[in-house]
């Protein structure tokens, strides 16, 4: 792969992404080849040319996140990225101005680029020299021109937004004509909090192998097929699909697969979709943990910890045990007011992941996790998912195998 280094605009400042401009519109025009996008060591972002022999209309080579293993190289094409970028013009009514507020390198902010290419608009980029900020956004988001504005966030970005007491980032977040909200799942107060607070709120669900989003608020897009599998896999067809991962044929990882004349991508989630149409994710195929000979949901059991005061996220695994083959176990992000809100009466609050455990013991009996790590905030990857083998590996760590 050939390289080259686009510098920020300034120091500290936003990331130049001209030269990506550039690379991926001679790649969608046919003119260059695929390209694939990283940020160096010194923030800058890096242009990569990628020869990808055998797909003559490759555009981009996305990375998945690797939450769960090695990420994995995947090829989109001209094909893909248009479905994709049309069907959601179309489902948001609309080609607008979107504003980067996601790593470029990761399919939510290549796609940024992609569907401003396809609109002819100019995107804006948010200045994350310094993390993600409320004021940074802000002054980002004040920076849009065009009368049609969208941008794409994670919940906990959202949530940082919603929880500033500026009555300027609020402003700003209503002006958007869609927040499209993806990465991670969303949880049922923060929808409600955002739709309370009059900010237009769009849940996507896809990946890399999708061209991103390609279900929003649990309806296809225009052009995609949703079926569940009989093992309850999540299944999604159509143009969105990708051409595949550079380092393994279709025949050797099973992910993607041809049925009459379309093309299959086979998720890791499992799902369920209603009578009209609407697909609910449970969680992964491989979030189940078998602890004393019973099966429990790594998702459910998240969903219940979750509903206490005290806890702002959850992330829960099964970690090897002597006694129980799995455990069950819980990395938790505290809520500002801690956990003392779960001591029970005459008891004084000790340490957070005690009391929140010994809580959990009482109303969850055997759903409830045997080991609690509390920290101010989940694990995350660079792409605003939650760091799955980082905080499984200190989970077990912490568990010792008991």
């Amino acid at each position: 792969m050939n390289s080259e280094a686009s510098p920020s605009t300034a120091h500290g400042g936003p990331l130049n992404i001209e030269p990506a401009l550039k690379a991926l519109a001679a790649a969608l025009h046919g003119e260059g080849p695929a390209v694939e996008l990283s940020v160096g060591p010194d923030g800058e972002l890096v242009v990569g040319h990628v020869e990808t022999p055998g797909c003559d209309d490759a555009v981009a080579v996305v990375r998945t996140s690797g939450s769960t293993g090695t990420p994995k190289a995947t090829l989109l094409t001209v094909e893909s990225l248009a479905a994709s970028s049309m069907a959601t013009a179309l489902r948001l009514k609309g080609e607008g101005q979107w504003l980067l507020a996601l790593p470029v390198q990761f399919v939510a902010g290549i796609q940024v680029l992609v569907r401003s290419l396809f609109a002819g608009t100019r995107p804006w980029v948010m200045d994350m020299s310094g993390g993600f900020t409320p004021e940074a956004f802000t002054a980002a988001a004040l920076e849009l021109t065009d009368k049609i504005r969208f941008t794409s966030l994670v919940p906990t970005q959202l949530q940082r937004l919603l929880d500033d007491p500026s009555p300027d980032t609020l402003a700003v977040l209503r002006r958007f004509n869609a927040i499209l909200l993806g990465g991670a799942p969303a949880s049922p107060a923060l929808l409600d909090a955002a739709r309370d607070a009059g900010v237009r709120v769009v849940t996507t669900y896809g990946s890399a192998e999708t061209s991103g989003g390609c279900v929003y608020d649990g309806y296809p897009l225009e052009g995609v097929s949703v079926r569940v599998a009989e093992d309850g896999r999540i299944l999604l067809g159509g143009d969105t699909v990708a051409a595949g991962y550079i380092e393994a044929p279709d025949e050797e990882t099973g992910t993607f697969f041809e049925e009459d004349g379309v093309r299959w991508y086979r998720t890791s989630d499992l799902g369920t979709i209603d009578d009209d149409g609407r697909l609910t994710v449970l969680g992964r195929a491989d979030d189940v943990i078998i602890t004393g000979g019973v099966k429990v949901s790594a998702g459910h059991v998240q969903e219940q910890l979750e509903k206490s005061d005290a806890v702002a996220a959850a992330f829960v695994a099964g970690v090897p045990s002597a006694e129980w083959g799995q455990a069950v176990a819980a990395y938790v992000a505290l809520a500002p007011q801690g956990a003392a809100g779960e001591a029970g009466p005459g008891q004084e609050a000790g340490d957070p992941g005690v009391v929140l455990q010994q809580h959990w013991q009482r109303q969850l009996g055997v759903l409830a996790p045997k080991t609690v790590l509390t920290a101010p905030a989940l694990r995350m990857l660079p792409n605003g998912k939650p760091d799955r083998l980082a905080m499984a590996a200190e989970l077990s760590s912490r568990h010792g195998g008991k």
